[in-house]
């Protein structure tokens, strides 16, 4: 069928096989004409069929030789329904890894449960003992717990209502948007989804199977975000999630020594979860083409080769104050800053085309569902049921 991108909000409900995997050559091209890293050969990722999980699984695999598991939580297509970007992602990738001769295989299902942490280390132990690294990089909307209960996380400010501007996606124009406080429930049931629990609860599934070794790394991702963006990101519902991600680093290096547990803050990205954040889409707009300008613009792929490459996969892992990896570096160097906030003061409907790159938003997003991908021909028929081996097997 010949596929066209339909949005619904902040999605696209449609993804094309042919531009994802385009898409994924392209990164693995970016990786393979960078120098290699000395990093791990035996490698975990959950949540690694998108975003900074499917970028950290290519820079990984293409950049330091490792075999890797992933774990997805995707569907395939369905009669005349595209399967999501995220299972075509994997297809490509398992394709590529192949052709190199790398190991990889995937587990679909979901992260959270019991279930699928028993298959992932059945899986381990049968193909590679032990890993090495474990990437946490799960962004989940809710959490179903083994007991039936189910929590869902908001996008809420902690005390009081905040309003800013922001961009309405519907139509690109600029307007005021109003959001409320969480209750404590809400907050509690964000730290639940968004929070390290889960990611602790890996390690020691992994460690009481003995299906990790005692020197491994793991780390988790995270954003900061400028002060505007405070009251509802890092002091936010969504902030006290990741509070509980950074305590739940500092945990996993107690209680598993000599574990090394990191918590990476990565730069503000079109991706399908900061596309829902009120607020954060104008401000990435603005970024991006201010960055871009200084020529210091980074996606996905770029972030966590850096990231691998210069910061966690050396000698002495570069880290600030707080013992946290800093990839949003270049994005708060104080000149980038503060043209964000001098253009942030005077943006408006009638100026927005001067100060921001809303083509490369929309771009970006396009992309992270195979479409608007340069050389791909999107008016030609295209084989929707793509298969993914480890998964068919």
């Amino acid at each position: 069928m010949i596929v066209e991108p339909k949005t619904r909000g902040f999605i696209c409900t449609t993804a094309h096989p042919a531009g994802c995997r385009a898409n994924i050559k392209n990164q693995i091209d970016y990786v393979k004409n960078e120098a290699k890293t000395e990093g791990p050969k035996k490698v975990l990722v959950i949540g690694a069929s998108t975003g900074y999980g499917l970028a950290s699984r290519i820079a990984l695999a293409f950049g330091s030789g490792a075999d890797t598991i992933g774990v997805i939580f995707d569907k395939p297509a369905n009669k005349n329904k595209t399967a999501s970007a995220g299972w075509y992602n994997t297809a490509a990738f398992e394709e590529f890894a192949a052709a190199d001769g790398l190991y990889a295989k995937t587990i679909n299902g979901d992260a959270f449960s019991d279930a699928i942490k028993k298959q992932t280390i059945d899986l381990i132990k049968k193909d590679f003992g032990k890993i090495d690294m474990l990437v946490y990089s799960l962004a989940a909307p809710r959490r179903n717990m083994e007991d039936g209960t189910s929590f869902s996380s908001v996008l809420k400010t902690t005390d009081q209502e905040y309003t800013n501007k922001t961009i309405n996606l519907k139509d690109n124009s600029i307007e005021e948007v109003t959001i409320p406080p969480a209750t404590e429930d809400e907050i509690e049931a964000t730290i639940k989804v968004m929070g390290g629990e889960d990611w602790k609860d890996w390690i020691r599934a992994l460690k009481d199977a003995d299906a990790i070794t005692d020197d491994a790394t793991t780390v988790a991702y995270s954003y900061i975000g400028p002060e505007l963006t405070h009251p509802i990101y890092l002091n936010g519902s969504i902030g006290m999630a990741k509070r509980h991600l950074y305590q739940t680093a500092n945990e996993i290096m107690s209680e598993f020594a000599p574990m090394k547990g990191y918590i990476s803050v990565n730069k503000a990205l079109v991706t399908q979860s900061s596309a829902a954040i009120p607020i954060v889409p104008l401000y990435i707009a603005i970024l991006y083409k201010i960055m871009k300008e200084n020529n210091i613009h980074e996606g996905c792929i770029e972030q966590m080769y850096r990231l691998f490459h210069d910061k966690l996969c050396v000698a002495t892992p570069e880290l600030d104050n707080d013992g946290m990896l800093r990839l949003d570096d270049w994005e708060f160097k104080p000149e980038i800053q503060s043209q964000v906030l001098q253009i942030w003061d005077t943006i408006n409907n009638e100026n927005a085309s001067q100060y921001l790159d809303i083509d490369g938003y929309w771009e970006d997003f396009f992309q992270m569902f195979g479409f608007k991908i340069l050389n791909v021909n999107y008016e030609e028929d295209v084989d929707i049921d793509v298969k993914i081996p480890s998964i068919e097997e």
